[in-house]
Order: structure tokens, then C-alpha cells, then sequence
């Protein structure tokens, strides 16, 4: 006679359960995408990074129509695209021969007036076909800054190397974070917006970030490693701060994920978001450097 047969695993439980499937999928394309990005920023010049970002802000305003405007997502996402793509372009305008004589700071100007303009034309775009109309005018504020600091990096002296160092903080802080925080868990730090994300997690993306800018600065760049460090640990708190905001964001919207475009991580959103708070980090600490005021 056979004992009772065991109970079923609660479905809480399988849900709980790693899914290592996905671990490698993340990896795998995680990595094809990374290697093109620093392909791109390392090995051609400024106009690659000017086509690549470009694209990058084309396949952003899609997702972000999608889930601010989705029953119009068409027209929200063709007006953002060209604000955000007039931003870029006169960011790229005014410095193209690597700080040279002829900066046009004139083009600066205009690019940070096509901001609230950018803005204007959406709201006015989704009027009458979104419940939420600022929803969809806030991606072109929320982008676009970022937009420009990137493209205003990459064309600094040494702007390949500043670029590089910013990438692999960012990704050194989301891969450490997330190592972390799976192996030591804990208190959960925003269990509102983010369930899975976790203090202990929070402090090994720090870390992760600042050694990962301390590695690069040794390897590529004339930057101190203290201020490389520093660096590193704001643009790695700068980066979760990213990463927290998208996730509330998304849960205003009401979806999971921004997309389906990279497999196994979601959207492009997904994985920029702690980025592009991050650039604006960098952005600000290559000016700091750039006029002297840090070595």
C-alpha cells in the first residue's frame, strides 16, 4: 500500500522558483547588445554614436507611446520621435569637430528650446485619445535630457573613453545589484514599485559601479581612480534612482515591461533606464573635470 500522495507545490511557491532559462537568454543578449554599443562608441567616431542614439530615441518614443497612448500610440510616438531626433541633432550640431573653435553654442540653446516645445506638440497630439495626455508629453522631458548629455559626452575630448566608463558603471551596477541581492536577499528597498529589489542588492550595485569607473579610468582615461571613484558611486545611485523611477512608472501604466524588444530583458526602456539618469551624472562630472575644477 502506497502512502498519500504528497501535496502540490503552491503556485506561489513555482513562481518564486530562479528561472534559469531566462538567466541565460538575458546573458547571451545582453551581451550581443553590449559588445555593438561599445563597438560603436570605441571604434568609429562621433557620427556612429550620433546614428546609434538616434536610433535608440526612435525605438524609446515607440515604447513609451505604447504605454502612455496606446489606441494612438502612431501619432504620439512620429511627434516624439522628431522631437527627440531635433534635440539630438542640434546637440551634435554644435560641437562637431571635438570642441574645436567653431562650438556653436547658439545650437545648445535652440536645442533645449526644442524640449518644451517637443513637449507642447505630444500633449497636443493626445488630446482626446489618452485619459492621461501629460503622460505622453512627459516621455519627450524625460528623454531628451538624457539624449543630449550622451551625445554632448561622446564628443568631449577623451569622449570615447568617458562613454565607455559610463556604460560599464551602468551595467556593472545593474549586474551587481542583481547578483547581490539574489545571493545575500533581505529587506526590500521600495517594495511598493519594485518588490524584487533589496538593500543588499542596492549597496553591491554601488560598489559594482564605482570599481567598474576605477577599472576604466586605469585602463583608458587620464582620471584620477579617487575620482573616478567618486564618479562611479554617484552614477551608481544615480542608476538605481533610474531603475526605481522606470519601475513606478510602469506600474502607472500598468504594464511589466516597456517591450518585448530585447529578449529576455523586455524593452529598451528596460534596459536604459538607469542610464539615462547616469548620463546626466557623467555629463555633469566630465564638465566638472573639463573646466578644471577636479583632476
Amino acid at each position: 500500500m502506497t502512502g498519500p500522495a504528497s501535496a502540490p507545490e503552491p503556485r506561489s511557491a513555482r513562481r518564486r522558483r530562479f528561472d534559469w532559462d531566462n538567466l541565460a537568454l538575458r546573458i547571451v543578449s545582453g551581451l550581443v547588445l553590449a559588445l555593438a554599443v561599445l563597438a560603436a562608441v570605441w571604434f568609429f567616431d562621433a557620427r556612429a554614436s550620433l546614428v546609434l542614439i538616434a536610433v535608440a530615441m526612435s525605438l524609446l518614443s515607440y515604447e513609451w507611446a505604447r504605454m502612455a497612448a496606446p489606441t494612438a500610440w502612431q501619432r504620439v510616438a512620429v511627434v516624439m520621435t522628431v522631437a527627440l531626433l531635433t534635440v539630438l541633432f542640434l546637440t551634435y550640431k554644435a560641437n562637431p569637430h571635438q570642441d574645436q573653435a567653431q562650438f556653436n553654442g547658439h545650437c545648445v540653446e535652440l536645442a533645449l528650446g526644442a524640449i518644451p516645445f517637443g513637449v507642447a506638440a505630444t500633449a497636443f497630439v493626445s488630446r482626446g485619445v489618452t485619459v492621461r495626455r501629460l503622460d505622453a508629453a512627459y516621455g519627450v522631458l524625460y528623454v531628451a535630457p538624457a539624449a543630449m548629455a550622451l551625445m554632448w559626452l561622446r564628443e568631449t575630448p577623451q569622449g570615447a573613453g568617458w562613454t565607455v566608463m559610463l556604460f560599464a558603471t551602468t551595467w556593472a551596477a545593474d549586474i551587481c545589484a542583481f547578483a547581490v541581492g539574489n545571493v545575500l536577499k533581505g529587506p526590500k528597498l521600495w517594495p511598493r514599485f519594485s518588490p524584487n529589489k533589496t538593500w543588499s542588492g542596492f549597496f553591491g550595485g554601488l560598489v559594482g559601479a564605482s570599481a567598474a569607473a576605477v577599472g576604466v579610468a586605469a585602463l583608458l582615461m587620464r582620471l584620477s581612480l579617487a575620482g573616478a571613484a567618486l564618479i562611479g558611486l554617484a552614477a551608481g545611485l544615480a542608476t538605481m534612482m533610474g531603475d526605481l523611477w522606470e519601475s513606478m512608472l510602469k506600474r502607472r501604466f500598468g504594464v511589466k515591461d516597456s517591450g518585448d524588444l530585447i529578449p529576455g530583458h523586455g524593452g529598451l526602456l528596460d534596459r536604459v533606464d538607469g542610464l539615462m539618469f547616469a548620463t546626466l551624472v557623467f555629463a555633469a562630472a566630465r564638465l566638472i573635470v573639463r573646466l578644471g575644477w577636479a583632476h
